[in-house]
């Protein structure tokens, strides 16, 4: 079976159009499963409105109604994302937004898929 289109003009094939390699395509699939659940996207607005720009665990348990080390292990994934900052203040962790973060994969992803 074969498919007729009224393109005149045969398409470039996907290898000249998109210049995404292996490695940048794991560096987007890491940003974007640690966007991929609910709960991490409210920790990143949550922190993001603090006034001083940084939140502690406890200060973000109560909003998501999880407990600790559910929203411990959220914040982790967002760090290893690059999406957040951690800063040990002696028993206490304080999580900032990396400034830019998220225009950054964007970016990335806009970049190595040009057409």
């Amino acid at each position: 079976m074969t498919t007729q289109t009224d393109c005149k003009v045969p398409p470039a094939p996907l290898a000249e159009t998109v210049t995404l390699d292996p490695e940048g395509a794991a560096e987007l699939a890491i940003g974007f499963k640690a966007l991929a659940d609910p709960n991490r996207i409210t920790l990143l607005t949550l922190i993001a409105a603090e006034e001083t720009g940084e939140a502690c665990v406890c200060d973000l348990t109560e909003p998501l109604g999880l407990g600790q080390p559910t929203v411990s292990h959220h914040l982790k994934v967002l760090v290893d994302a690059g999406f957040l900052t951690r800063e040990k203040r002696g028993t206490w962790s304080y999580y900032s937004v990396v400034p830019g973060a998220l225009e950054h994969l964007f970016n990335t992803m806009t970049e190595r898929t040009a057409h």
